[in-house]
């Protein structure tokens, strides 16, 4: 009996343990619940298997040298910048706008 009442006065096993115990356990139980959102995201990422294999096709037949055959047969003499709607104007109005001035032009 009076090795519980000098336990429960003394302040490393009042104040020091419990917070030990909560840093400790905190760890393990932020571990489970990350490993829970990775999985989640894995199990997200995952591709339908005939998606997946018509992209895994491309990535594989995309070559540095096509690509650039292809940038010269690009006519860019007659090459035009266009702007885009800034966020406050309609898109839609600024595209035909976009599209009547091309006509005029050709």
């Amino acid at each position: 009996m009076f090795n519980l009442k000098s336990l429960q006065r003394n302040k490393t096993v009042k104040y020091g343990v419990p917070m030990l115990l909560l840093v400790v356990g905190g760890s393990f139980g932020l571990r489970e619940f990350t490993q829970i959102r990775y999985d989640a995201q894995k199990i997200r990422r995952k591709l339908d298997p005939s998606l997946e294999a018509k992209v895994n096709v491309q990535r594989q037949s995309t070559v540095l040298q096509e690509e650039y055959e292809k940038m010269k047969e690009l006519n860019l003499e007659e090459w035009k910048n266009i702007r885009g709607p800034r966020p406050w104007e309609d898109s839609r109005e600024y595209q035909e706008q976009q599209r009547t001035r091309q006509d005029r032009e050709d």
